[in-house]
């Protein structure tokens, strides 16, 4: 018996026998055309894009109807990826005009916008670098004859097995979930990929980011996958193997029921009112919204109308995007504005001789739109246009200081003079709050509290930025921890803030979604909590369950702890019967 661990994804429980799928590393051959042979050359890359067009496409057709959203949302970004200029146009121009193999030629236009990602600090926006793998994966498979991945030599019916692989793409999960896939394992992957949200979404457990740990499984190996904890035993006996199907027989007796919250208001046993909103990233997310009963939404990230182009959204564009969202949704909306760096134009960037040293701390986010106002004011006056269309609220990301604040609040104000004057409709009255994700404004967040009509903390970059970790980079993702002593103490100063100064505040980050730190947050006097669609309903049963009452003392207690085991300890008490069924 041998135990494996990487990044679990979802809770369930799996146990199945291992299909390992053989995903060596392609070569990628490089060499000049003859000039007679250029023609046949862009031809053969057309009908390369156009063939992994049309097998994304059937993927797509042969989903069911009652499938979650997000099955179809994720292969649909593959296919949008497709229409983009830097794989579809960007490697023409280079069989033309250097007179580049189309192989070549797709991999280092695809380079570009990868570094484009890397460059990203939101984990999330990062991440998108796999899709673009992915894809590009998907074409050059089509160039050189390959298969994507080998799923021609197995079986219609893969229940009971756990496919085992380096990566796997979210169109490959789809074609796999249809099959009766009971897991997947890879060597390749995080948290937050489209693949793992969709896994999530169509409750696959799964464990991504092993690396060379899957080198140890075989074909056949009976394996059990705790993905809660991102477990993974090989050859388990008689014992455990009886231990994990009773787990696991509960764990979906758990699932059914939470089902059955989907109208019910997030009300603890004491009566408090707790909102929970969802995050979303496209309009197309907004389907997600009503099955998960998501009250609003938390955090409407923007930054996809800004890339990938080469000029900026224009301010009717982004009006008419921010309309489509506001007219569905009936709660709050709160859009965060441009969280996008000076090291990358909208085009992927600069050169790389111009590039910021360190993007993360770098001319970003309100930084960005302070220095630049032709980019920023254009989405103030977009926002304040379609918020007579619903109940928006503006969220400025990355503040660090008092200044900065006031400035932004300055254009605020010079934009409801500017449609005022210009005889436009507009709503003056929509809330500006501020992304507490920067420990100095946590540390300071009584003064932001005073100007600022809300407050939303994000914990992905707060707890990054306090233990100067990237929480990405596998070296040193062992240091992210949320139940760090100085992450929680500035997580309380923040919901204190809010408190004293009357101001609701919430959190968006990853945190928000997590069961473990759903009663301590309570405790700590968190109220509005926002994340993925596919978190909501667990996280309301949590809710429903809980008595915030009993949970306050050892919440402050936590907060006063400096010992880690002890302080886990503390949250796994508060935690006691945390999962019992409504």
């Amino acid at each position: 018996m041998l135990s494996l661990s990487g990044t679990g994804i979802g809770r369930g429980i799996a146990i199945g026998r291992a299909i390992v799928l053989d995903h060596s590393h392609r070569q990628i051959p490089e060499f000049t055309l003859s000039e007679d042979a250029v023609e046949d050359e862009v031809k053969r890359f057309r009908d390369a894009v156009a063939r992994a067009r049309t097998g994304l496409l059937r993927i797509l057709d042969s989903i069911p109807p009652d499938s979650p959203p997000e099955t179809h949302a994720f292969v649909d970004v593959h296919l949008q990826m497709l229409d983009d200029p830097v794989i579809s146009e960007q490697p023409v121009e280079s069989i033309n005009h250097e007179r580049k193999n189309a192989e070549w030629s797709l991999k280092t236009h695809a380079d570009t916008l990868i570094a484009f990602f890397d460059g990203i600090e939101d984990p999330y926006l990062r991440s998108k670098k796999n899709d673009v793998h992915q894809v590009v994966d998907r074409v050059l498979a089509e160039l050189l004859g390959h298969t994507v991945t080998d799923l021609s030599r197995l079986d219609d019916d893969l229940a009971g097995y756990v496919v085992v692989t380096h990566d796997i793409t979210p169109a490959d999960t789809v074609t796999l979930h249809q099959r009766g896939m009971t897991a997947f394992l890879t060597s390749l992957g995080g948290p937050i990929s489209h693949t793992s949200i969709l896994a999530r979404s169509l409750h696959i457990p799964a464990v991504v980011g092993l690396h060379d740990a899957v080198r140890y499984i075989r074909n056949d190996d009976l394996l059990v996958i705790d993905a809660a904890n991102g477990s993974i035993i090989l050859g388990p006996d008689d014992a455990v193997l009886q231990e994990f199907r009773d787990r696991q027989q509960a764990h979906r007796e758990e699932i059914a029921s939470l089902t059955l919250l989907h109208h019910q208001q997030a009300i603890t046993q004491d009566g408090i009112q707790v909102a929970l909103l969802a995050n979303i990233e496209l309009p197309e997310d907004l389907k997600l919204l009503a099955p998960a009963g998501a009250e609003g939404v938390g955090l409407y990230r923007t930054e996809f109308l800004f890339m990938n182009r080469s000029q900026p959204p224009g301010e009717d564009e982004q009006f008419e995007t921010y309309c489509q969202v506001l007219d569905t949704v009936s709660g709050p909306v709160t859009i965060r504005t441009l969280d996008l760096g000076a090291d990358k134009q909208v085009d992927g960037g600069r050169t790389d001789g111009e590039r910021s040293i360190n993007p993360a701390l770098g001319l970003r986010a309100i930084r960005l739109c302070l220095n630049e106002p032709a980019l920023f004011k254009p989405q103030l006056r977009a926002i304040f246009r379609a918020a007579t269309r619903g109940n928006a609220r503006i969220m400025i990301p990355m503040l660090s200081s008092l200044s900065e604040l006031d400035q932004a609040l300055e254009l605020v104000r010079e934009t409801h003079r500017e449609l005022a004057k210009e005889g436009v409709e507009f709503n003056p009255h929509v809330p500006v709050g501020g992304m507490i994700e920067v420990p100095a404004a946590a540390i300071s967040a009584d003064l932001f509290a005073r100007k600022l009509q809300f407050l939303s903390i994000g914990t992905n970059d707060l707890i990054q930025y306090t233990l100067a970790i990237d929480r990405i980079d596998d070296e040193v993702n062992y240091l992210y921890d949320p139940l760090h002593p100085s992450v929680l103490r500035l997580i309380y100063r923040v919901i204190e803030a809010g408190r004293s100064a009357g101001i609701p505040v919430s959190m968006c980050g990853e945190m928000a979604a997590d069961p473990e730190f759903t009663r301590l947050l309570l405790g700590l006097g968190l109220r509005e909590f926002s994340m993925e669609a596919s978190s909501l309903l667990q996280i309301k049963q949590l809710v429903l369950n809980t008595t915030v009452c009993d949970l306050e003392k050892t919440a402050k207690d936590a907060l006063q702890c400096l010992e880690q085991d002890r302080l886990r300890n503390m949250v796994e008490q508060l935690n006691i019967d945390k999962v019992s069924t409504v």
